[in-house]
Order: structure tokens, then sequence, then C-alpha cells
């Protein structure tokens, strides 16, 4: 008996783990839910229901190939070792099969497994499945992990003139097993179930994450590179949740990309070559993940930006998270995140440089707090963001670049579509007033809306000495 461990990757199809169990005899799906580990790294109640969801609908897919999916517990990931053992001797299990993830707690724990079950004869085989190239494999000529994007993405274009990575094949249908799947909980104490409006954004499945990407790929693609940056637009995949869940592979993106571009990523149409950035940007960070640790136990990118003094500001961080910072652009995206568990990509960057520069205040609270928001949430791809914004991080910023929310806001919704959508109250205001409803007073129509939290020329002016008082800007970030 092959056993696949589920974890990111809840889909039939292009799962190297899933296919390489079905190749080697029958085969049997566990699936692990850890409320106390999800809580600890602050998973959103929506993206914990958002996997509850896809673990239902894959629990169909593989009942129809006969491989059933079983439910165990293991609160916190220290406790996956002894479930899984048990379950393998319950099931005279000879293999267990597991696609990678990328963290500092993710790998011990898959070490731990790995120990537990060869000590007792029980193989254990884990696969690159979740990004395109094996961290390790794409590296400076000293042999170290890239800091600089554009650098990495250069060697990324090399490896795939080569060779694209192949999709994997899906498994057929097996012999009946004795026994059937276990139910699919619909909710997790501890992860308040979120709204019908929000779960209906979110439709569970491969074949939903398979329809958005055929979508974006035939209608919107060609439009990417100009329109991603307009959040009044439908610009974007909307396919970064089902990314996250593993409901679709990055390789089954990858060849929709090319297949619109004529089977080229650097050349062709320029917004196919802009999507494939975005993939190898999500790429990137999960092998910072791998090459510098510490990103992921909250500590800095640059270590020398650890010595920022970032200010304790209780009201004003209470007031960004509650979208009521008096800056509309701040707050009607905020109002999108609060709402639907997303936020648009160029205001993720633009809400994040307001917490982190305008407010000074730690970037460690806003990527927490996008976390648990967030039904994409990603350590590698929020942590990359956050310090990216905050000039902390790898390839970031620099930190005298400081987007202003007025111009940005001018800028990427000038007609205030986007604002007038998430803040009503707003709504009677024309487009040159909509974006600082501050200059025109207590005039009738935004009574109700605060004025803004901070000065935005005085609060640049505190960032900028902030950055300048640090013993040192060097661009190296250093080893663990």
């Amino acid at each position: 008996m092959q056993l696949i461990w589920l974890r990111s990757d809840l889909r039939q199809h292009d799962n190297t783990a899933l296919a390489a169990a079905a190749a080697r005899g029958p085969t049997v799906a566990v699936y692990l839910l850890s409320p106390q580990q999800w809580q600890e790294h602050d998973d959103a109640p929506c993206k914990v229901d958002f996997w509850l969801r896809n673990l239902s609908e894959l629990s169909d897919s593989l009942g129809k190939l006969n491989i059933p999916l079983l439910i165990r517990t293991a609160g916190h990931w220290h406790q996956a070792p002894a479930q899984l053992l048990k379950l393998c001797r319950e099931l005279k299990v000879e293999a267990v099969h597991v696609n990678e993830e990328y963290g500092i707690h993710e790998s011990r724990r898959d070490a731990a497994v790995a120990e537990v079950l060869k000590a007792e004869g029980i193989e254990f085989h884990s696969y690159l499945d979740q990004l395109l190239f094996q961290p390790g494999t794409v590296l400076t000529r000293t042999g170290t992990y890239f800091q600089v994007f554009s650098q990495f993405r250069k060697v990324c274009y090399e490896r795939l003139h080569r060779s694209v990575p192949a999709l994997v094949k899906t498994p057929g249908k097996q012999a009946a097993q004795a026994f059937d799947s276990d139910p699919v909980p619909a909710a997790i104490k501890g992860f308040e179930t979120p709204s019908k409006a929000l779960i209906a954004l979110w439709p569970a499945g491969e074949q939903e994450a398979r329809r958005r990407l055929d979508t974006f790929a035939d209608a919107q693609i060609d439009y990417y590179q100009s329109e991603r940056d307009f959040p009044a637009k439908p610009g974007t995949s909307q396919l970064s949740a089902y990314l996250a869940a593993g409901v679709i592979s990055p390789r089954q993106c990858l060849h929709v990309a090319l297949q619109s571009n004529q089977g080229e990523f650097d050349s062709g149409k320029v917004g196919a070559v802009t999507w494939i950035n975005e993939l190898l940007w999500r790429e990137f960070y999960k092998h910072i993940l791998v090459g510098y640790p510490r990103v992921s136990r909250h500590r800095a990118f640059r270590p020398e930006t650890e010595a920022l003094a970032w200010r304790h500001a209780p009201d004003e961080l209470a007031a960004w998270q509650q979208a009521r910072t008096g800056l509309p652009i701040i707050d009607a995206a905020m109002r999108q995140l609060l709402e639907t568990g997303w936020m648009h990509n160029r205001l993720r960057m633009v809400v994040a440089m307001f917490l982190t520069k305008n407010l000074l205040i730690d970037w460690r609270e806003g990527e927490r707090f996008f976390m648990r928001h967030l039904i994409d949430g990603d350590l590698a791809a929020n942590n990359g963001g956050w310090q990216w914004s905050a000039s902390t991080g790898t390839d970031s910023a620099p930190y005298f670049r400081i987007f202003n929310p007025l111009s940005q806001s001018e800028k990427f919704d000038s007609e205030g579509l986007f604002i007038k959508h998430w803040l009503p109250e707003l709504a009677r205001l024309n487009k040159k007033e909509i974006h600082n409803p501050a200059n025109l007073g207590g005039l009738f129509g935004v009574a109700d809306y605060p004025s803004p939290i901070v000065n935005l020329s005085a609060s640049r002016d505190r960032a900028l000495a902030a950055f300048k008082s640090l013993p040192s800007r060097s661009t190296g970030a250093g080893d663990e």
C-alpha cells in the first residue's frame, strides 16, 4: 500500500506525489488537520474554510479513482510523525509520498516524519511539485542563493530555454479499497466560518481553478501588463488562492501562459511575459525561504534593519487595520481585504508602505494581520512582499522610495471607481475630490469619514530620518 500525505497540493491533476504513489501500487490519501499549528502560523479563517472546501472536492474526485481520502488530526505538527506511523501500521503502508513544502517548520516536520518512518522500514519520498526549480539549483556563480530577482529570473530563463518542466500524468482508476473516505469537516473549532458572500467569491475545486486560468489566458492575459495595476479593472488572474492551496500548479499556469504566447516566455506578448514573471516572483520568494531561513523566523532579511526604531502606535495600527486612516485608497483596500479575503497586488504594496513608512510601524505587524485575513496567505510571498515594501527585504524598494497614497490613488484609480465601491460614504464626491476628502473640510457627504491620521509629508521625513540613522545600509544580506 502507498500513502500520499496531502498538504498544500489539493489537486488530482499534475500532482507529482500522487502520480508517483499510484504508479507503485494501490494508493490511499491522508490529510492531517492541524488547528493549533494553523493558529500559530496565523492562518486566516477564510483560508482554512477554503482548504476544507477544496478537500471535499478532492475527496470526490479521488473517490472516482477509488483512492480513499482519510482525515486525521495532529493539532501540532510535532504530532504528525506518531499519527502517520499509526496509520501506516494500520494499513500496512510500504511508502509515504509527499510534495515538498518550504519554511523552517515544514522542513523540520518532514524530517521528523521521515526519520520515524524509516526506523520502521517505511520509505519516505518527497518530490518537487509546487515550484518549477528545486531550491539550491538556481544559484549565483559563487554558489549562493540570489538576493536580486532580475538575476534570479535570468537563470530561470536559461533553464526554461533548455527545458520546460513537464506536466505529470493523472493517475488512472485503481481497484476498489475495502474502506471508504472519511467525511471532511465543514468547519474547525477556533476558525470562524466566513460570510456566504466571501465563500461565493472563491468556489472550490480544480475545475474552478482551471476555468479561471483558461478565462484569463483567453480574455485577459494580453492586457495583463497594462491593466494589472488598476484595482477597479479585472486585470489579474484571481488564481493566488488556488496556487497557495495547490488546487492548481505553477506548471499548469506556465504551460497555459506559454500556449497563449507561441511558446515564448521572454519575448512575444508583453502580457504573457509579465504574468510568467509573476510566477517567477512566487518562485523567487520560496527559494529565499530555503536559502535564508531567518525570514521564516520573523527576522529581517537585511540584518542591519533590525535596528530600525519602529514606533509603538497601537491606535494608528488599529485605524489601519479597521480601514479608518482617512486616506480613501488605503481604507478601500483594507475593506477589500476584510470583506473578500484578498487584496489587489498594487494596493498590497501601497498599504504596506503606508504602514511601514508613513506610520513607521514594524512590518511584522502588517505581515501578521495580512496572514490572519488572506485567503491566499502564503508565508514566502507575504513575507517577501512586506519586507520589500518596508525596505528590509531582498531586492527591496530603496528606503527613500515611499509611495504617496494620494498620487497612487490618482494614478491607478483616477475615476475613483474602486474607492466608491468600497467606501460608499464617499460616493457623492467627484473624481478630483475623492482621493483626498480632507481638502474639503467637513462638507456634507464626508462628515462621517475620518480625517487623515497622519501628515504624509512630515511622516515621510520621519521615515527617511529613521532609515538614515541606521549604522549601515549594505546591500548584502549575509547567511543565516
